[in-house]
């Protein structure tokens, strides 16, 4: 690597279920919500965290309740999540098809579900939803 960081830093590429090695921290960046198994990914990411490790998937923000998110920004994002996230994970293993729109209580479930103990929202923005899950 030409900016001197090849002694620390390697890439590899694995599945979101099957990558290799013990972590902390973890991040994902607007994608559990497109995964067809965020719970089985969940279990996966847990397995792979340090006793006291983090896990801070940030995610499209959305409210709960449907209503909640009928403003400029949902509009914007339910329609994404129609056109591209939804149809993305159908097919895939599970297929659970969160969506943009899935809200924190639902990708809470699937952090619980996923056998992480300890779930918190660390940020919000108009935007985006950060939650903190540790084991």
């Amino acid at each position: 690597m030409k900016h001197g960081v090849a002694d620390r830093i390697t890439f590899q590429r694995a599945s979101v279920k099957e990558f290799p090695g013990t972590y902390d921290p973890v991040a994902f960046f607007d994608c559990l919500h497109d995964m067809g198994d965020p719970i089985g990914v969940a279990a996966h990411v847990k397995s792979s965290s340090k006793t006291d490790g983090t896990w801070m998937p940030v995610e499209p923000f959305a409210s709960n309740r449907m209503s909640d998110n009928l403003n400029p920004v949902g509009r914007l994002l339910y329609s994404a999540s129609a056109q591209i996230c939804v149809p993305a994970s159908l097919p895939q293993e599970v297929g659970l098809a969160l969506g943009t729109q899935a809200g924190e209580a639902r990708l809470r479930e699937a952090l619980e579900d996923g056998r992480f103990s300890r779930v918190r929202r660390a940020a919000v923005t108009p935007f985006n939803l950060v939650l903190e899950a540790q084991p």
